[in-house]
C-alpha cells in the first residue's frame, strides 16, 4: 500500500526541553558506539566471495534472525503503526501483507540458493545468456534501489530533527545530510558478514522494546485487550468505520479491485527486494534457506503482532485526532505511545524515547546498507566485472565500496532535492517495480524451459514501462490531496499501484517474447560449444 511520509511532524515534541540533553546525548553515544562496531566487524578478507556471500557459512538460525532483521525498517516501525493507529483496518492490512511476503519468498528460497547465483543479473542468466540479461538486472536493481534510499535516509534525518525539537525544513535537511554521510560510512566498510550481525542484535531488542511498550499501555487498560481496542476505536476519528476497510484516503472510495493490487504489489515486490535474496542465497544450501526462511516467518509475526498492538495502543492512551493533529499519517505514533504510557517526570519515561529514538536509527542504518550493499554488488559482479576490463579480487572490492559510496551520495542528494515534496509513493513504487519486473522472470526462470533472452527483455523492459506510466498517470502523482501535484489532474489511471495489471502483463509478454527465439539464441542453438564458452567467460 501507499506507504505514508515518514515521521513528517511539524510540531511534535514529545521529549521535552528537560530532557533533551541526556536523549541527545545517549542518542549521539550510540551513534557513535554502531560506527565502533561496524568497523569492528568490518571483513579484511580480500576474497569478493566472502564479502558478497559470506562465504555461504552462516548457519540456518543465524541467517533467520538477520533475515527477519531485514525486515525491521523505519518504514515498519512508523508508517505502519501509524497507519494503524489513525486508519485501523487499513493499516492493520498492510502489515499482514508484509508477513504473507515472507511465505512468497519461501516458495522460491529453495531455487535461488540452488541456482548458486545471488544477484538479479546471475538469476536472469539461467535461461538467457549474455549481457542483456545482467543489464536488465542491473537496471531493474537501481530502479528499485534508488526510490528506497531518499526514503530511508530523508527518514534518518527527520528523526534526529524529533529529538532535537527542531521541526522546520531546514534543520530536517541539515539533519537528513548529517545522519546520511554517518550511514555512508557505516555502508561503505559493510560486508553480508558484518551486517549480519547488526542485523540478528536488531531483533531481539526491537521485540523486547515493543513488547514493553506494549505492556505498560495494556497496564493503563488493566491489562485487557479488548478494553484497549474498544479505547481505540472510541479516540479514532470515526469509531463506525475504524475496524472497517476505507477509512484510509489511500483507499477510501477505490473498491476492493484497488486493494487487490495493493496487495499483490506489497505481497510479491516485498519478497523480490534485492537484499533479500542476496541474503537467501548466503544461505549453506537449499535446505537451509527454507529453514532460514521459516524462522523468519515466526519472527516477522512476532514484531508485525507486537507493532499492531502498538498501533492500536496509540490510539487508545494518544487518540487518534491527537496523533492526526501532530501528522496526517500518524507517524508520531509510536514516539507519543512512549511518551504517554509513562508519568512525563519519570526517568524511565525519558530513558524509554531514548530507546525508540536508537531503536529507529539501527532500523535505518541497518535498512539503508542492505539496500545499498545488495545494490553494490549487483553492479559490480553484473556491469562492472563483466563488461569491463578484468579485475583482480581487490580491485574488485575497490569497485564494490566506490559504488556503495556513489549510491549513498546519489541517494542522499535525491532525497535533500526532494525534502519539500511528497514522495511516499515511492516506497510503493519500489515495490511494484520488483513485483512486476522480478518475480515473473524468476518463476519463468526456474519452471519454464522455454523461456528465454527474448522473454526475459519483453518482460523487464515491458514491465518497467508499465509501471511508471502508471504510477505517474495514478492518485499518487495527480488529482488528489496526497499526491506530488496536487493542483495538476493526469490521473487517468484509478489505482494507486500498477501490480493488479504489471505483474500479469510482465507474464504475458515473457510468454509471447519467448515463443519465438532471438536470432542470437538460434545461433547458439546451432553451437554446442556455446554454453561452455559463455560459462567460463561469465564465470559461473
Amino acid at each position: 500500500m501507499t506507504t505514508p511520509l515518514l515521521l513528517s511532524s511539524g510540531v511534535l515534541d514529545p521529549v521535552g526541553s528537560a530532557a533533551r540533553a541526556s536523549v541527545i546525548s545517549a542518542f549521539l553515544v550510540f551513534i557513535g558506539l554502531c560506527l565502533l562496531w561496524v568497523f569492528t566487524l568490518a571483513s579484511q578478507d580480500d576474497r569478493p566471495e566472502n564479502l558478497y556471500v559470506a562465504d555461504r557459512s552462516l548457519s540456518p538460525v543465524f541467517n533467520g534472525f538477520a533475515l527477519a532483521g531485514e525486515f525491521i525498517t523505519v518504514v515498519a516501525l512508523f508508517a505502519i503503526s501509524g497507519a494503524i493507529a489513525l486508519f485501523g483496518y487499513d493499516g492493520f492490512a498492510s502489515a499482514v501483507d508484509s508477513v504473507l511476503a515472507l511465505g512468497a519468498l519461501l516458495l522460491l528460497a529453495g531455487r535461488i540458493r540452488a541456482s548458486g547465483h545471488y544477484t538479479l543479473g546471475g538469476l536472469f542468466s539461467l535461461r538467457a545468456s549474455g549481457r542483456g540479461p545482467r543489464t536488465a538486472a542491473a537496471v531493474v536493481t537501481l530502479v528499485i534501489t534508488i526510490p528506497l534510499l531518499i526514503v530511508q535516509l530523508r527518514a534518518a534525518g527527520i528523526s534526529a530533527a524529533l529529538l532535537l525539537g527542531m521541526s522546520s525544513n531546514a534543520a530536517q535537511v541539515l539533519c537528513t545530510v548529517l545522519m546520511g554521510c554517518l550511514v555512508a560510512c557505516f555502508a561503505g566498510v559493510a560486508d553480508l558478514r558484518g551486517t549480519s550481525f547488526v542485523q540478528v542484535v536488531k531483533v531481539p531488542v526491537t521485540l523486547v522494546t515493543l513488547a514493553v511498550v506494549a505492556l505498560l499501555a495494556l497496564r493503563k487498560f488493566s491489562w485487557s485487550p479488548g478494553a484497549l481496542l474498544s479505547a481505540a476505536v472510541e479516540q479514532s476519528t470515526d469509531p463506525d468505520a475504524y475496524l472497517s476497510r476505507g477509512l484510509w484516503a489511500h483507499t477510501a472510495g477505490l473498491g476492493p479491485v484497488n486493494t487487490i493490487s495493493d496487495h499483490i504489489v506489497v505481497v510479491l515486490g516485498t519478497a523480490m527486494m534485492p537484499h533479500l535474496i542476496l541474503r537467501v542465497a548466503a544461505a549453506r544450501n537449499g535446505w537451509c534457506a527454507r529453514r532460514s526462511t521459516s524462522i523468519a516467518v515466526g519472527l516477522t509475526s512476532a514484531f508485525y503482532l507486537l507493532l499492531i498492538t502498538v498501533g492500536f495502543a496509540a490510539a487508545a492512551v494518544v487518540g487518534s485526532e491527537v496523533i492526526g493533529g501532530v501528522d496526517a499519517n500518524g507517524q508520531g505514533a509510536p514516539i507519543l505511545l512512549a511518551s504517554g504510557v509513562l508519568d512525563r517526570a519519570s526517568t524511565a519515561r525519558v530513558v524509554l524515547i531514548t530507546v525508540m529514538a536508537c531503536l529507529a536509527f539501527l532500523a535505518v542504518l541497518t535498512a539503508v546498507t542492505s539496500v545499498t550493499f545488495a545494490a553494490a554488488v549487483s553492479l559490480t559482479r553484473d556491469v562492472i566485472v563483466r563488461n569491463g576490463r578484468p579485475l583482480t579480487d581487490q580491485g574488485e572490492i575497490r569497485a564494490l565500496r566506490s559504488v556503495v559510496v556513489a549510491l549513498c551520495v546519489g541517494g542522499l542528494a535525491l532525497s535533500v532535492a526532494v525534502s519539500q515534496y511528497p514522495v511516499e509513493f515511492l516506497v510503493t513504487f519500489s515495490l511494484s517495480v520488483a513485483a512486476t519486473c522480478v518475480f515473473p522472470a524468476l518463476v519463468y526462470s526456474f519452471y519454464w524451459p522455454g523461456f528465454n533472452r527474448r522473454g526475459l527483455s519483453w518482460s523487464v523492459y515491458g514491465g518497467l514501462f508499465l509501471c511508471t506510466v502508471l504510477t505517474f498517470c495514478s492518485p499518487v502523482v495527480s488529482g488528489t490531496d496526497y499526491a506530488l501535484w496536487p493542483e495538476a489532474a493526469f490521473d487517468w489511471y484509478p489505482f494507486h499501484t500498477p501490480g493488479l495489471f504489471s505483474v500479469p502483463v510482465a507474464f504475458l509478454l515473457g510468454w509471447l517474447g519467448s515463443r519465438r527465439p532471438s536470432r542470437r539464441e538460434e545461433g547458439d542453438s546451432r553451437n554446442p560449444g556455446h554454453d561452455r564458452v559463455e560459462a567460463e567467460r561469465t564465470g559461473w
